[in-house]
């Protein structure tokens, strides 16, 4: 009796399961199915979210694998089960990190004249190609423009570059529902406070529309840009990089924009010249 009662009243182990059963309940998951996937039983599984059972590091670790949990709330999964981190997180301007830098310098440098920046998990502007910062000043109040500017807020903000799309109630809505499921993973203030500015600057007719199905917008997003006499039509496409074991590299985002038709793509030539 003495040691179910521990065993209940260990703290990592309700923390560690009602994390677990966020996870899973993210996913669309059963127990039957999260044990019958990770291996293990479904009683056991139960078990461990109501904090009847302390798992192992390795069964966190294979049931974060099942539910595809990002490097960063796996590392937070383990510390509530009592474990210490196994996946680092190095600044990409780290010694270390010099060859990804360099990769990813060729990516954007190879994606010229059109522009294309590598983005932290927050649209923080980590690296970019000269294209890019031209279509930055282009489009936004120099007011906005930072060394590590944020699109998303660049794109919301009444002063950035939503002034200039005309199809901005379909871009609004695409990123917004984007950043709505991306930022609202994370668990921290930081991104909680970006993702309450969105809603801000978007106002109450664009959220209530932000919450749908992913469609074709979030894989190949158009976007069509006016201003002072020139036309724009873009559509961006976002990269990861393949099975990462670095938060910080897991969490980048190498977002490319193309024309979208022989006129633009004479447009951004153009301003490329004059750059």
């Amino acid at each position: 009796m003495q040691a179910t009662t521990a065993t209940a009243d260990r703290q990592p182990g309700s923390a560690v399961g009602h994390l677990l059963r966020e996870w899973r309940n993210a996913r669309g998951m059963s127990q039957l199915d999260l044990a019958m996937h990770a291996g293990f039983s479904a009683r056991h599984v139960s078990f461990i979210e109501t904090g009847k059972a302390q798992p192992s590091r390795q069964a966190l670790l294979d049931l974060a694998e099942t539910l595809e949990v990002p490097l960063r709330e796996r590392n937070r999964l383990l510390e509530a089960g009592g474990y210490a981190h196994i996946y680092r997180q190095t600044p990409l301007d780290a010694g270390e990190m010099t060859h990804v830098r360099g990769v990813l310098q060729f990516i954007l440098d190879r994606h010229k004249p059109y522009a294309a920046v590598v983005l932290d998990r927050y649209s923080n502007c980590l690296m970019g190609n000269g294209a890019s910062e031209r279509l930055m000043t282009a489009l936004v109040d120099s007011s906005l423009l930072a060394e590590h500017v944020n699109h998303l807020r660049v794109l919301f903000h009444p002063l950035g570059v939503r002034r200039w799309i005309v199809n901005w109630d379909d871009v609004a809505r695409t990123m917004l529902g984007r950043a709505e499921r991306e930022l609202g993973q994370s668990k921290d203030d930081e991104a909680a406070a970006l993702l309450s500015e969105l809603h801000e600057y978007a106002g109450p007719r664009l959220r209530q529309r932000s919450s749908s199905p992913l469609d074709v917008a979030d894989v190949l997003l158009p976007i069509h840009i006016r201003k002072d006499g020139f036309e724009l039509r873009l559509f961006s496409t976002i990269m990861t990089l393949g099975t990462p074991q670095d938060v910080t590299l897991q969490e980048l985002r190498i977002e490319t924009f193309f024309p979208a038709d022989p006129e633009s793509e004479r447009t951004i030539r153009a301003i490329g010249k004059r750059g």
